[in-house]
């Protein structure tokens, strides 16, 4: 379509007295870059940035080697967010280049919008992804045909992790299978084929490096020939194509920290050689508890005591995260009393300490008494002063009015 466009050009320019840059402009003013993007006029720099990455990786020719209208496609989005990705482009773009104004425009004595990518699209690429987070950092060091590798590993998804609830909170050792990075074991990461040379890049004259003109600027950025690397290889690894690398299935130990909470997502890095970055993420899965309950750091429980221990007062045997306590019961506890024990929580991820451990007391009756029992309750019975209702076998127990009941065992 682009030949057919200048084609088109240079007819009406060479027929009439339009002024070419001006049927360029209206040409170009049919891109519709928010639309290439698939992100909306008001999308934020964020979300342009991350629908340029989706795009750019989904149709990178190193992803799409047998498919031409990938690259097409892929020169497409680089010109798009080269303009969106700019504050001062994006301005100009909106006020005159926009499809949705073209109509506005008429006679050929629009100022329009007119852009020129001085900007390879593999520069482009190669600029965001050293800028950003992502573990696509890799290409920066050359290596283009790696791509393929990398966006095949593990380094970009969620491996899960199934923990128990102990072992969340007490942290644990776990071994996982990943895709990990490493050299090449025929060429040791030389990219050549063991027993051939390499050459001096011509472009750079072994530099690494290449200056570009951006108008205003220059530029250095890593060299399009060698990819950084200084040398040209006539006979590429055969093992690793040249690529000097290899993605292989290892197991590795990774150590989660205690205090991991369910759905959390773990950053990691594993094998690191001290030449290739492997990150990995693990999603944290943690299994219910069926004595504890979690809130944040704060860990909750439940006991049972007797009528004489919540009367009396007494003390109980009671399992904790990290050790077996022993736990005080205050005279006079009612049912959903709690005790907090400070700092016998779990440990804080973020953060210095511990949290607490709640218990909550729940009162049991029993269902049956002895004659003993019986007559002993019965006896306690008819001294009571606080009692709501009647007693079965007891006369006189309802003594006081139904406000000053509701004062006794508020939680």
């Amino acid at each position: 379509m682009a030949l057919k466009g200048i084609s088109f050009m240079h007819k009406l320019a060479g027929a009439s007295k339009f002024n070419f840059r001006n049927i360029y402009t209206s040409i170009s003013l049919l891109k519709d870059y928010y639309n290439i993007l698939g992100v909306s006029k008001s999308a934020s720099q964020s979300e342009i940035k991350k629908a340029y990455y989706q795009l750019a990786k989904k149709y990178h020719p190193d992803v799409n080697k047998n498919d031409k209208s990938a690259a097409q496609k892929f020169q497409e989005v680089s010109e798009a967010y080269e303009v969106l990705g700019d504050e001062n482009k994006r301005s100009q773009y909106d006020k005159f280049g926009s499809a949705s104004t073209q109509n506005n425009f008429g006679g050929g004595q629009s100022q329009g919008f007119e852009f020129h990518s001085n900007i390879n699209p593999e520069e482009l690429f190669r600029r965001i992804f050293r800028d950003s987070e992502f573990v696509f950092n890799e290409w920066s060091t050359g290596d283009k045909g790696f791509a393929e590798s990398i966006f095949g590993s593990d380094a970009t998804k969620e491996i899960p992790v199934n923990l128990t609830f102990e072992q969340a909170a007490r942290g644990v050792n776990k071994e996982i299978s990943v895709n990990m990075v490493t050299n090449c074991p025929h060429c040791q990461g030389s990219r050549a084929e063991p027993g051939t040379d390499k050459s001096t890049c011509p472009s750079c004259r072994g530099t690494g490096t290449e200056n570009m003109n951006t108008g205003p600027f220059l530029l250095r950025s890593v060299c399009r020939r060698c990819h950084g690397t200084g040398t040209i290889i006539r006979h590429p690894c055969r093992e690793c194509e040249g690529k000097g690398r290899i993605v292989g299935r290892k197991r590795v130990n990774v150590s989660i920290p205690a205090g991991v909470e369910d759905g959390q997502v773990l950053r990691m890095s594993v094998g690191n050689d001290g030449l290739h970055n492997n990150e990995i993420f693990l999603q944290i899965r943690v299994e219910k508890s069926r004595y504890f309950r979690r809130e944040g750091a704060d860990i909750h429980s439940d006991i049972t005591v007797s009528l004489s221990q919540a009367a009396l007062g007494g003390k109980i045997r009671v399992q904790g995260i990290y050790e077996n306590m022993l736990v005080t019961i205050p005279a006079g506890s009612c049912s959903n009393d709690r005790i907090r024990l400070p700092g016998k929580g779990i440990s804080r991820i973020n953060g210095y300490g511990y949290g607490d451990h709640y218990i909550h007391i729940h009162i049991q009756a029993p269902k049956k008494l002895t004659d003993l029992q019986r007559a002993l309750l019965l006896a306690y019975a008819e001294t009571e002063n606080n009692v709501t209702g009647s007693v079965e076998g007891v006369t006189s127990t309802d003594k006081l009015s139904f406000e000053t009941q509701l004062h006794f065992c508020r939680p």
